[in-house]
C-alpha cells in the first residue's frame, strides 16, 4: 500500500510539475507548424500570469483546453521580473516556470513571447524603468547599450526555460518563441537603424538555440528563419512574407481594453467568429485570441497612460474567471468545425473562387478529403451560394463550415451555445457583509501630510519631469514653494499650470483647490484653477501623479510626464503676473505613507478614537472584515470614493477611480456585428463610470480578520464601499429551425445523425447545480434577448410545459426545435426557440 501511495505521488508530482515527458521537433512549412513530422492547425489564447493568481491558472487553463484551444500565449514582462537591475522576482504571480508547466499539466502548448517589449497596456511596455537611466541608451533600435541588455535579459529568460527542460525540444511545451513586439508598426521612425536592430534581434534570438520557431508580429520584413505573424482584429487578407512561411495570427483582439475616463468596448461573438473561419478558409493554420483571459492590471502594472486596472478584454473567459457566454461556447464550437477540416486544411491550399459580389468559396481537397468555406462578407443582405449541386443559405457577415463538401456543420452568425446573464449581489448585512460601516468594527485613518514631509526632500531651480525624477517609484510628485506677497494679492488671482500629464491636485496654503485630469487621449493639462491668496507668506504645493506610464508609440521611453510648465499666478494686484516657472521649488518623490508603509495596515499611528473623515482629499483608510461566504468571485464597489489605490492584506488590487465617467455620447443598446468591427464601434457604459467593481482574488483572503487600507487623493466617503460576489443569473438560449445541428452530432459517416435538426442544448455552469425554474419559453417568433425575452406574434401553446418536462431537476438537458416537438403555431413563418432558466 505504502509503494502504491508513493507511486502515485511521483504521478502526480511530474503531471503538475513535468512537462510532457517526449521530445518534440517542431519546424514549419508555406502550411503550418511542424510538430514531430506533421502539420498542425493550431487554436491558441493569450493568458497573462501576471494579471491573474496562480490559484487562478489551473482553472483558467482547463477552460481553455476545453473551449478548443491547444496553445495558451504569454508576455513575458520583464519589469516583473528585474524590477532592479540584476535582482530578478519569479514568484507568486511572477513565477513564469510553474506557469508553463501548469499549462504542460494540462496538455496543451505554450507559445512565449520573450520580446521584450510586450505594449499589452503593460506599465512602460514591460521595460524596467532603470533601463531608461544607462547612459547612452535609446530603446529599440541599433543602439549597442539597449542591445545589450535586450540580449542579457532574452538569454536570462531562455536560460530559465532551458534549466527546467520546458521548450519542445527538451519535451516540453514550448512550440514557439517571439522577439520584438509590433515594430514594424513605428520602425519608419528610426529609419536605417531600425532596420538594422530587426536584423540584429532576429540573430541575436535565433543564436540562442531553442530548438523551436521564433516569431515576430506586423513586422512584414522579418529576416528569415523568423516568421512574420498577424495582429489586428481580422487577418484573412495577411501573407506571409515568404512562400516558405505559415499564415499566422499572433494577436485577434477578441475585444478592447477599458481606459479610466472611457466606455466600456466589447465585441460582438458573431463578428469574432466570422473573423476566425475567414482567417482559415484564406489559408491560415494558426490563430491566437488577445486575450482568451484578460485579468487584472493589480498594483501598478496598467499603463497607457489611463488604461483602467480591469483587463477584462470582453474575453471569452473573463477577468473573474468566469466563462463568457455565448461567446465562449460559440467559439469551441467554430473551432471544433475547424478540426473537423484539419485533414484537408494542412493536406493542401485552398482554392478560392467568387460566385458572386461579397461572395467567396474555399476548397481544399486532395485524395479523398474535402473541406470548404462559404463566406458571405456582404454587411447587409443575406445570400444564396449554389456549390456542388446544392444550394446553401449564408447570412451576411457569415461563414459556413462544410468539412465534408457538402453538409454545413457551422454557421459564424447562428449560435447554438447557451448564453449567461451574470450579475453581482451585494450580501446584506444579516450575511455579514454590507456596507464596511455597518459590517466591521469600523474605519481609521490617518491623514497624508500636505507637500513636504519626507527627509529625503530636495530643491531645484525650475521645473523637473516627473518620470526622470521619481523613476516610477511611486505615482506622486510634490512641487512645493512658498511666496511673499505683500499688497500684490488679487481679488480674483488664478493659478496658471500646464502639465505634460496625467493629473494634478493643487493646495493652496494647505487647502485643496483644485484637480484636474488628462485622458488617454491627451494627457497634456493647461488649467487654470482659481485661487485664494493671503497678504504676506503662501504656499504653494502642487501633487502631480502619473496614472500609468507610456507603453506605445515610437519613442515612448522619451515622452514624460508632470509639471514642466509654465506655471504662472494671473490676476494678482493691477492685473499684473508672476511666472514661477524658473524659481526654486522643492520636490518630495512619493508620500509619507508610502515611506511608512501605511499599505500593509500594520504600520503607522492609525486614528481610531474619532470618526474618521470623510470627503477629505490626502487621507489614508484602514478597516478589518470578514471574507464573503461562498465561493463566488468578490469585487469592491468603490462607488463612494474619488481616486487612489487600495490594498487587500498587503497586496495592491490596483488603481480605484470611480469618479471619471465616460462621455454620454457614443454608445447604443444593440451593436450590428455586421460589417468590420473597431475599438469604438461597440460600446456601453456611456455616462457612467469607466470602472466601479475590483477584483480581489479569492487566494488573497482569509475567512475573516483581512484588512483593506486605501490611499484616497480627492476625497470620499469609505462607510459607502461595499463588497460583492459574481454569480449566473440566468441561463438563456435562442436556436431557429435553420440552424445546424448541435456540432457534437457530427459524424461524416452518418447521414441519419446529421438530419436530426437544430437543437436548443443548456447546462448549467456548475457540475453540482440542476436547472431549478423556467423563466421564459417560446417557440414560434420570439423575440429580444437574454434576460429581457418575450412572445412574439406567434407562439406554441405548449413550450412552457416542454421545456419544463425536459429541463427541470437536471443539470443539462436538449429540445429538438421543430414542429414535430411544439407543432406549428403559424404555418409558413419562420420560427425558433428561446428559452432562459435558472440553475441552482
Amino acid at each position: 500500500m505504502r509503494e502504491t501511495k508513493i507511486l502515485f505521488f511521483v504521478l502526480w508530482f511530474l503531471g503538475i510539475y513535468a512537462p510532457t515527458l517526449f521530445c518534440a521537433n517542431v519546424e514549419y512549412d508555406h502550411r503550418a507548424l511542424v510538430i514531430d513530422g506533421k502539420r498542425r492547425v493550431l487554436i491558441s489564447g493569450s493568458i497573462h500570469y501576471p494579471r491573474s493568481t496562480p490559484e487562478m491558472w489551473p482553472d483558467l487553463i482547463q477552460k481553455s483546453k476545453d473551449g478548443g484551444l491547444d496553445v495558451i500565449e504569454t508576455y513575458v514582462f520583464w519589469n516583473q521580473h528585474e524590477p532592479v537591475r540584476g535582482q530578478y522576482d519569479f514568484e507568486g504571480r511572477n513565477d513564469l516556470v510553474k506557469f508553463v508547466k501548469t499549462v504542460a499539466a494540462a496538455g496543451l502548448y505554450v507559445h512565449l513571447r520573450i520580446g521584450p517589449y510586450v505594449c499589452a497596456e503593460w506599465n512602460y511596455g514591460g521595460f524596467p524603468l532603470w533601463l531608461h537611466f544607462i547612459p547612452g541608451i535609446k530603446f529599440r533600435t541599433d543602439n549597442e547599450p539597449f542591445k545589450t541588455e535586450m540580449q542579457r535579459f532574452t538569454a536570462k529568460i531562455v536560460d530559465l526555460m532551458k534549466q527546467e527542460s520546458l521548450y519542445a525540444s527538451q519535451g516540453g511545451p514550448i512550440i514557439l518563441s517571439q522577439v520584438e513586439n509590433e515594430y514594424g508598426n513605428i520602425d519608419v521612425h528610426y529609419g536605417a537603424a531600425g532596420k538594422s536592430y530587426i536584423k540584429w534581434a532576429a540573430s541575436m534570438a535565433t543564436s540562442l538555440d531553442t530548438g523551436v520557431p521564433w516569431v515576430m508580429c506586423n513586422q512584414a520584413d522579418a529576416p528569415d528563419p523568423i516568421i512574420n505573424t498577424c495582429n489586428g482584429f481580422y487577418c484573412d487578407q495577411f501573407t506571409p512574407n515568404s512562400n516558405t512561411k505559415p499564415k499566422m495570427w499572433t494577436e485577434n483582439w477578441s475585444g478592447w481594453f477599458t481606459s479610466f475616463g472611457g466606455a466600456v468596448p466589447y465585441r460582438p461573438t458573431k463578428d469574432l467568429a466570422f473573423a476566425v473561419a475567414r482567417f482559415f478558409q484564406r489559408g491560415g493554420t494558426f490563430q491566437n485570441y488577445y486575450m482568451y483571459h484578460g485579468g487584472t492590471n493589480f498594483g501598478r502594472t496598467s499603463g497607457g497612460p489611463f488604461i483602467a486596472t480591469t483587463y477584462d478584454y470582453d474575453a471569452p473567459i473573463d477577468e473573474y474567471g468566469i466563462i463568457r457566454q455565448p461567446k465562449w461556447g460559440h467559439l469551441k464550437d467554430v473551432h471544433k468545425a475547424i478540426k473537423l477540416c484539419e485533414e484537408a486544411l494542412i493536406a493542401t491550399d485552398p482554392k478560392i473562387t467568387s460566385p458572386g459580389t461579397n461572395l467567396e468559396v474555399a476548397v481544399y481537397e486532395t485524395g479523398t478529403v474535402c473541406a470548404a468555406f462559404l463566406a458571405n462578407d456582404g454587411t447587409t443582405s443575406d445570400a444564396t451560394i449554389n456549390f456542388r449541386g446544392n444550394s446553401y443559405h449564408v447570412p451576411a457577415w457569415s461563414v459556413s463550415i462544410l468539412p465534408d463538401c457538402k453538409n454545413v456543420v457551422l454557421n459564424t452568425a447562428k449560435i447554438n451555445s447557451a448564453s449567461m446573464i451574470s450579475n453581482f449581489t451585494t450580501e446584506s448585512y444579516k450575511e455579514d457583509i454590507g456596507s464596511l460601516e455597518a459590517s466591521t468594527s469600523g474605519w481609521s485613518w490617518i491623514s497624508e501630510p500636505v507637500g513636504i514631509s519626507k527627509a529625503d526632500a530636495f530643491s531645484r531651480t525650475g521645473l523637473l519631469e516627473q518620470i526622470n525624477t521619481t523613476a516610477d517609484r511611486s505615482d506622486y510628485l510634490w512641487y512645493s514653494k512658498s511666496i511673499d506677497l505683500q499688497d500684490d494679492v488679487g481679488a480674483q488671482t488664478v493659478l496658471h499650470i500646464e502639465s505634460l500629464g496625467h493629473a494634478l491636485h493643487a493646495f493652496i496654503n494647505g487647502k485643496l483647490s483644485g484637480s484636474h485630469a488628462g485622458n488617454s487621449g491627451k494627457a497634456k493639462l493647461n488649467v487654470d484653477i482659481p485661487i485664494t491668496l493671503v497678504a504676506g507668506k503662501n504656499t504653494i504645493d502642487l501633487l502631480s501623479l502619473t496614472v500609468g506610464l507610456q507603453n506605445y508609440g515610437e519613442f515612448f521611453d522619451t515622452w514624460g510626464a508632470g509639471i514642466t510648465g509654465p506655471v504662472i499666478l494671473k490676476g494678482l494686484k493691477d492685473g499684473s503676473t508672476l511666472d514661477l516657472s524658473s524659481q526654486e521649488w522643492t520636490y518630495q518623490v512619493g508620500l509619507k505613507g508610502e515611506e511608512l508603509g501605511l499599505s500593509s495596515g500594520s504600520n503607522g499611528q492609525w486614528n481610531s478614537q474619532s470618526t474618521s473623515p470623510k470627503n477629505q482629499p490626502l487621507t489614508w483608510y484602514k478597516t478589518n472584515f470578514d471574507a464573503p461566504s461562498g465561493s463566488n468571485p468578490v469585487a469592491i464597489d468603490f462607488t463612494g470614493m474619488g481616486k487612489g489605490e487600495a490594498w487587500v492584506n498587503g497586496q495592491s488590487i490596483g488603481r480605484y477611480w470611480p469618479t471619471y465617467v465616460a462621455p454620454n455620447a457614443g454608445c447604443t443598446d444593440y451593436c450590428d456585428y455586421r460589417g468590420p468591427y473597431k475599438s469604438d464601434k461597440c460600446r456601453k457604459n456611456c455616462g457612467k463610470p469607466s470602472q466601479t467593481l475590483y477584483h480581489v482574488p479569492r487566494s488573497w483572503l482569509k475567512p475573516n480578520g483581512n484588512t483593506l487600507v486605501l490611499f484616497e487623493e480627492r476625497g470620499g466617503d469609505p462607510t459607502q464601499i461595499s463588497f460583492a460576489t459574481k454569480q449566473i443569473g440566468s441561463l438563456c438560449a435562442h436556436v431557429t429551425e435553420s440552424h445546424p445541428p448541435p456540432i457534437d452530432l457530427w459524424n461524416a459517416d452518418s447521414e441519419s445523425e446529421r438530419k436530426v435538426g437544430p437543437v436548443l442544448s443548456l447546462k448549467c455552469p456548475d457540475n453540482n447545480q440542476v436547472i431549478s425554474s423556467i423563466k421564459f419559453a417560446s417557440f414560434g417568433t420570439p423575440l429580444g434577448s437574454c434576460g429581457n425575452y418575450y412572445h412574439g406574434r406567434c407562439s406554441s401553446s405548449k413550450a412552457m410545459s416542454i421545456v419544463q418536462k425536459a429541463c427541470i431537476g437536471s443539470s443539462d438537458c436538449s429540445v429538438g426545435v421543430s414542429t414535430d416537438t411544439f407543432g406549428d403555431p403559424c404555418k409558413g413563418v419562420k420560427k425558433s426557440l428561446a428559452v432562459e432558466v435558472t440553475c441552482t
